[in-house]
Formats: structure tokens, sequence, C-alpha cells
């Protein structure tokens, strides 16, 4: 496979990377700063410098950094303790820009990582509840885009060793998952054509993570049966 990930230099999006080069598939970061490329580098991912909040940024000239990969990969966010507004050009914004570039270059596989816990009514004012819309819109975006899409949605991230086991369903118990095994789960997903169309949450759990990303098909909780959810 050749993927493209934005947000390449985030912990997650580093991990699939390496992951990826690992077993000799080829993955492009998309990072701001270009500071960060020999760390990409090392993981042995190609970096591909293109700031998606600037304002000339857009789909098409985005493109130029997706063409001819096979998968795009979002894992970009705005990060704790930043303002609500860039929950909405970072985590909402940078996923519509990250549909239009895969339609300007001919990509239609799309695997977002989202978050868990934002379907329904969302309360508040604060900027964790903007998050969370901002999340939930970007969701929605992704359905209605017509392309073949996965949205994965973890629990609460940690920075422990990989487990290599997770529980994977249409909604799950709030609860923690290694950043190691979201990627691991995002590289199942990559390679299980069977995913397309689906919307799922992951937490640690028991099951060795190939089959579970595999027996989300045999769930019928998992199946996106309205494109208006979210």
């Amino acid at each position: 496979m050749d993927v493209v990930i934005v947000g390449g230099h985030g912990q997650i999006a580093r991990k699939l990377g390496a992951l990826l080069a690992q077993r000799g598939d080829t993955a492009r970061g998309v990072i701001r700063n270009p500071a960060h490329g020999d760390e990409l580098r090392a993981d042995g991912i190609d970096p591909v410098v293109v700031d998606l909040e600037d304002e000339h940024t857009t789909g098409e000239s985005l493109a130029g950094a997706f063409r001819g990969a096979s998968a795009a990969v979002f894992a970009a966010g705005s990060g704790p303790g930043q303002p609500a507004e860039r929950k909405w050009s970072v985590d909402h914004g940078g996923v519509v820009k990250t549909i239009d570039a895969c339609r300007h270059a001919g990509i239609d596989r799309l695997v977002i990582v989202s978050a868990i816990g934002i379907d329904g009514d969302i309360t508040g004012d604060d900027v964790y509840a903007e998050y969370q819309r901002a999340k939930a819109q970007a969701d929605a975006d992704v359905r209605a885009s017509g392309l073949h899409y996965t949205i994965v949605r973890p629990a609460m991230l940690t920075d422990e060793d990989p487990h290599g086991r997770v529980h994977a369903a249409r909604h799950v118990e709030r609860g923690p998952i290694p950043r190691a095994d979201v990627a691991a789960t995002l590289l199942a997903v990559l390679d299980d054509p069977s995913t397309v169309g689906r919307t799922f949450e992951v937490v640690g759990g028991p099951d060795e993570i190939v089959a579970a990303v595999a027996g989300l098909n045999a769930l019928p909780d998992t199946v996106d049966a309205v494109s208006s959810e979210g």
C-alpha cells in the first residue's frame, strides 16, 4: 500500500506510519512544521509539508500530496488546550479538505480517527462540547462523501505499550486503549475491505486486533444504517 497520513506528526500517525514502513508499504505524513521531517524519516515515513489551516490550502492544492496513494488516513487534531475555533478549523475543516483532496487525487479509500461518544445530542457550550460537535460533523461529512470510508472512534488514549488486544463494536464502554493499539487497528482496517462503510468504537479488550476488526462484519450493530447519524 501507499498511504498518506494527514496529521503525520501525531503519535498515532507516527506509529501507523512506522507499522506500514516496517512491512514494506509506503507511508507519507502530511505535517505543518518542516522541522518535524527528520523525525518522520527516522520512522520510515516520507514527510510532506502542508498547513491544513492555511487559508490558501484547499482540497485541490492538498491533492498534490495525495496523488498516487492507495488510501488516506486522517489522524490530525487540534489537541488539548486549544480554543474552540481550532476544533472547527482542524478537526472538522481538515477532514473537509481531506475529502476534497481525495476526490481531486482519485483516491476512494479514507479512514479517519474520530472520537468515542459523539452520537446523539451534544450539550454544553465549553470547548470540549465544541470538539465533540466538530468531530460529529466531520463524521457526517465523511459518510456523505461517497468515498469508501471507515470511521474509527477510539476511547481513552494512553501511552502504554501495545497490548495487541481490543474490543471493537458499534458502541463500547469507555476505557483505556494504548495509542499503539489504535495504530494497529487502523492498519487492520486498511487491510480489511469489509470495514468499508463502517463506524465503530474501540477500546482495550480481549480480542486480537485483526480478529476484532474482521469480526465487525458479523455484528449487526456496527452497520451504518442511516447516513444522517451523528
